[in-house]
């Protein structure tokens, strides 16, 4: 019998910061790409779900993992585990970025806060580093791409985090800012709740833009480690936003406002991530 388990928030691949599937990636490719990111939607929208508690947010998101290892039923409710499922065997892609996505929205159910900056990035390497994982294997190239790929997963995940830090706290109570340099910068969580991110706060966001430069630092050799010039179009695209993100957040207040690139500043920067691809 067929039971609900998706919880639709609503958004969709134009409401996220980045390209998602966009027209830089090959024709052929990108229904795999919808494909994929609708299960991704799906799965982040129940571990996302403030209606619902810890344990039914696992138990369906055990569901979808099922599916994912050929070990779940036919029931309609997990249509987008099994779509991806398709796609994946038809395209020779790995499930495991599948399941890892899974792991880490299992892991928002339960857990709310982060020790320290390599506890954040092992959260990221789950619940980031598989996406880019995904598009290298979809488009054919070699693993020598996974660590630059990862870099900039990551990266992109913190900037998330950073924009979202007060609707995180305040709807779920996660707070993926690193305890150790909030304790240095002696503040604590509830700072989250004032109008301005002023004092300790800047110090600790600045400091997370300092790692997260390291991460974009690394993740600038990944268009040329790509064979695809569409992939690598759509790579350096992505890493220009998110460079320029990060100048942004440097100088604006994500808790004043939601910190987000003008259209005209985002098609630039797409433009210029085109021509640095095709100068490769």
């Amino acid at each position: 019998m067929t039971t609900t388990v998706e919880t639709p928030s609503g958004k969709v691949a134009g409401d996220e910061n980045f390209p998602v599937g966009s027209w830089l990636l090959p024709a052929a490719l990108r229904p795999h790409v919808a494909i994929f990111y609708e299960y991704a939607r799906a799965i982040d929208d129940i571990a996302d779900n403030p209606n619902l508690d810890p344990q039914e947010k696992i138990a369906r998101l055990d569901g979808f993992e099922q599916v994912i290892r050929g070990a779940g039923s036919d029931d309609p409710a997990f249509a987008k585990a099994h779509a991806i499922s398709a796609s994946m065997a038809a395209t020779n892609v790995n499930s495991q970025h599948c399941v890892d996505l899974i792991s880490a929205f299992k892991q928002d159910a339960v857990k709310t806060r982060y020790a320290n900056w390599p506890e954040l990035i092992g959260y990221c390497l789950l619940s980031a580093s598989p996406v880019g994982r995904y598009l290298v294997d979809l488009h054919g190239e070699t693993k020598d791409a996974y660590p630059a790929s990862d870099a900039l997963c990551n990266a992109l995940q913190v900037l998330n985090h950073l924009q979202d830090c007060q609707d995180d706290f305040h709807t779920l109570d996660r707070v993926y800012l690193p305890r150790d340099w909030m304790q240095d910068a002696d503040i604590t969580v509830e700072v989250l709740d004032l109008p301005n991110a002023v004092g300790g706060l800047r110090t600790v966001i600045d400091r997370c833009l300092d790692d997260t430069e390291d991460l974009l630092r690394a993740a600038r050799a990944l268009p040329g480690q790509i064979r695809s010039t569409r992939f690598a179009m759509e790579a350096a695209s992505i890493l220009q936003i998110a460079e320029r993100l990060v100048l942004e957040l440097r100088t604006r207040d994500p808790l004043a406002e939601r910190v987000v690139l003008s259209k005209p500043r985002y098609v630039l920067c797409g433009l210029s991530g085109i021509w640095m691809a095709l100068r490769r």
